[in-house]
C-alpha cells in the first residue's frame, strides 16, 4: 500500500512490501483476466514502466512519510485511470488513494498546541491538546494530516475517492497505543467529515505493536482491512480468510509481490 510498508515487507523481493512497496519495472505478465487484480503505486515506482489491464489500482499520496508529497502522484493517478478497465470488476474502487500515517509526538517537525486547524475546532473524546505528547494532541495530528492530504496534495474531489491509511511500523509512533489509536482515529474522522470512505492497510502484527486492541466505540472499529505480507497470488487469496485489523472489521484487499511490484487482491 503503501509505499512505506511496502517497504518493509517488500524489502524480501524490493522496497515497499509493507513499508516499501516494491519499486521495479513489472516484470510479470498483465494478471489473469479472471482474477480480479490491481496494483498499487507511489514513490519507489515514478518513472518506472507501469502494467495496464488491471482490475483497480491505488495510488500512494505521500512521499514516504506523513508529511510529504508523492513527487508524482498526478502522473500515477493518470496512469491509474487510464491502466484500469472500465468495467467494475470488483466490489473495490476503480482508483484509490492511501496515505502515509504516523504518531511523531514532540520529535515532529509540527505538533499542535491546540484543537485548532486551518480554521477548524477539531473536538475528540480524548479531550483538550495543549501540545503535550498525549493522545489529546495525537488526535488533532492526525486530522491535521489527513485535511493536509485532502487539500495540500494536489488531489481533486478528494471526497470522491476511498482513502487507505498505510500504518506500518517503518514509520514513526509513540510506544502509547492508545495515543497511536487516536491519530488514526483523528484522521479517520477527517476523511469522513469530507464524506469519503475510510480503510486501513497494515499486517496484524504491525497493527497490534501501533495501535494495540480497539474498542469497539471507536471509528476504526469496522472499516475495511488491507491486509499485506503475502508473496504469491494464491497466499493473497489465502489472507482473504484471515482476521480484519479491528472489531468488525473484514478483509477486503491483500497484497502480494510479484515481477518488483505491489500486487493486490480483491477479496470481494
Amino acid at each position: 500500500m503503501a509505499a512505506s510498508m511496502m517497504k518493509m515487507v517488500l524489502s524480501v523481493a524490493t522496497a515497499f512490501g509493507l513499508a516499501l512497496m516494491g519499486g521495479g519495472p513489472a516484470m510479470a505478465g498483465p494478471p489473469r483476466p479472471s482474477d480480479p487484480v490491481g496494483i498499487d503505486v507511489s514513490w519507489p515506482q515514478c518513472g518506472k514502466t507501469l502494467p495496464s489491464g488491471l482490475a483497480f489500482a491505488i495510488v500512494g499520496v505521500n512521499n514516504g512519510l506523513a508529511n510529504t508529497t508523492n513527487p508524482c502522484f498526478q502522473e500515477q493517478l493518470d496512469w491509474a485511470e487510464g491502466a484500469v478497465s472500465q468495467k467494475q470488476l470488483t466490489a473495490q474502487p476503480r482508483v484509490a488513494l492511501y496515505v502515509n500515517t504516523a504518531n511523531p509526538g514532540l520529535a515532529g517537525s509540527w505538533w499542535p498546541t491546540s484543537n485548532e486547524y486551518m480554521g477548524t475546532t477539531v473536538t475528540s473524546s480524548y479531550g483538550q491538546c495543549t501540545g503535550k505528547n498525549d493522545a489529546a494532541c495525537a488526535y488533532v495530528y492526525g486530522y491535521a494530516k489527513a485535511y493536509d492530504d485532502a487539500k495540500l496534495r494536489g488531489v481533486d474531489g478528494p471526497q470522491n475517492y476511498f482513502w487507505w491509511l498505510d500504518v506500518e511500523t517503518g514509520n514513526s509512533w509513540q510506544s502509547d497505543t492508545t495515543a497511536n489509536r487516536a491519530d488514526l482515529e483523528g484522521m479517520t474522522a477527517y476523511f469522513e467529515s469530507i464524506g469519503a470512505d475510510v480503510g486501513l492497510y497494515s499486517t496484524g502484527s504491525q497493527w497490534s505493536k501501533i495501535a494495540g486492541a480497539v474498542p469497539s466505540t471507536s471509528n476504526l472499529a469496522g472499516l475495511p482491512s488491507w491486509l499485506a505480507g503475502a508473496r504469491t497470488l494464491n497466499g493473497a487469496k489465502s489472507n482473504c480468510s484471515l482476521a480484519g485489523l479491528t472489531p468488525g472489521s473484514t478483509v477486503a484487499v491483500t497484497q502480494y509481490v510479484s515481477g518488483g511490484l505491489d500486487y493486490n487482491y480483491a477479496c470481494k
